[in-house]
C-alpha cells in the first residue's frame, strides 16, 4: 500500500489533531506520560488510520486485527486515538485518571472500548501479543497482531524470552515495534542499562529487523508494507527511533517529561509548539512526497 502525497497529508494532519487531543486528556488529567505518548503518536496515527482492520460498531469482531500497547502508560495518547476513532466517548478524556473514571492511567480492557490487553506492567506486552498471533494460526485466521514496546521496558526479560519464543514458531503475523526515544523514568537509556547495539540483539533472537525514523510517517508505512509483504519464517521488528515529547519544543529529548504536569502556561507554549510542528512535517511532505 504505497503512500500518495494526499493520504501522507492526512496522516500528518490527524497526527497534529491527536498530539493536541493527548496534550489536552494531559491537562484535564493535571498530569500524565506525555513525552512517551508524543513521541509514539505517529505509529498510532498510521496503524489507525491506515492499516488496522477494525470495526466500530462491532469492537470484538473475530477477524480485526489485534494492538497490544506494551508501554501501557502511554495510555494517555492511546486513550484520545480510541475516542477518536469512535469506540468511546470524547467526553471520558476529560476524566482521564481521575476518580470513577474508566479512562485509567493503564487502560482496561474491561473498561475501555477497543483496547485488546490491559497493559502497565512493563514486560508483558511481547509475550500476550505473540499468543495473539499463535492463535490467528491454531483458529486458522489471517488477522495480524501489532505490538509496541518502549525501549526502556526492554530492560524485561520477558521480552527475550517472546522474541525467542516468536522466531521458533515463525509467528509471521506478529508484527512489533519499539518505541525508541533513548528515554526512560529515570534517565537516558544508554545510562541506566545500556541497549545498544539494540537491532543486533533482535536479529541474534531470529527476527527480521528495520530500523527507521519512527516520526516520519512515510518511513513508518513503508517499513510496516515490508513487513506485510514478508516472505520469510521471521517475525518483523521495527525499531522506531523517536524523539522523546516530539512536538512539544520543551519536552523534546528530555527524560524529566516521562511524566509531567501541565499548567495554564505549559499548555500554552506546547499547543503554540504543536502548530509550528505540524507546519514543518507538511513542508516535509510538500518536498518529498512523490
Amino acid at each position: 500500500m504505497s503512500l500518495t502525497k494526499a493520504e501522507w497529508l492526512a496522516l500528518e494532519k490527524k497526527a497534529y489533531e491527536l498530539r493536541t487531543l493527548c496534550l489536552d486528556t494531559t491537562s484535564w488529567a493535571g498530569s500524565g506520560h506525555i513525552g512517551g505518548g508524543m513521541s509514539c503518536m505517529d505509529l498510532l496515527t498510521v496503524l489507525y488510520h491506515k492499516y488496522l482492520h477494525l470495526r466500530v460498531d462491532e469492537p470484538n469482531w473475530p477477524d480485526r486485527d489485534r494492538f497490544v500497547l506494551s508501554k501501557g502508560h502511554a495510555g494517555i495518547a492511546y486513550a484520545p486515538v480510541l475516542c477518536d476513532y469512535g469506540f468511546n466517548d470524547p467526553e471520558m478524556l476529560k476524566t482521564f485518571n481521575l476518580s470513577g473514571s474508566k479512562m485509567g492511567i493503564h487502560l482496561d480492557a474491561n473498561k475501555v472500548v477497543g483496547v485488546d490487553a490491559s497493559t502497565g506492567s512493563l514486560g508483558h506486552g511481547l509475550p500476550m501479543a505473540l499468543g495473539m498471533a499463535l492463535a490467528a494460526r491454531v483458529q486458522g485466521k489471517d488477522y495480524k497482531t501489532y505490538v509496541l514496546l518502549g525501549d526502556g521496558e526492554c530492560d524485561e526479560g520477558s521480552n527475550w524470552e517472546a522474541a525467542m519464543a516468536a522466531s521458533n514458531f515463525k509467528a509471521t503475523n506478529l508484527i512489533s515495534f519499539v518505541d525508541r526515544n533513548g528515554c526512560m523514568i529515570d534517565g537516558k537509556t544508554e545510562d541506566v542499562m545500556k541497549l545498544e547495539p539494540f537491532a543486533d540483539k533482535w536479529a541474534a533472537f531470529g527476527m527480521e529487523v528495520r530500523s527507521i525514523d519512527g516520526n516520519n510517517i512515510k518511513e513508518i508505512c513503508d517499513a510496516i508494507d515490508e513487513a506485510l509483504a514478508n516472505e520469510s519464517d521471521k517475525p518483523f521488528m521495527i525499531i522506531l527511533n523517536t524523539v522523546k515529547g516530539e512536538g512539544i519544543d520543551f519536552m523534546e529529548g528530555d527524560y524529566t517529561w516521562h511524566y509531567g504536569a501541565i499548567n495554564e502556561e505549559k499548555y500554552a507554549d506546547a499547543k503554540a509548539s504543536l502548530e509550528k510542528h505540524y507546519q514543518k512535517r507538511l513542508a516535509r511532505v510538500e518536498k518529498e512526497a512523490e
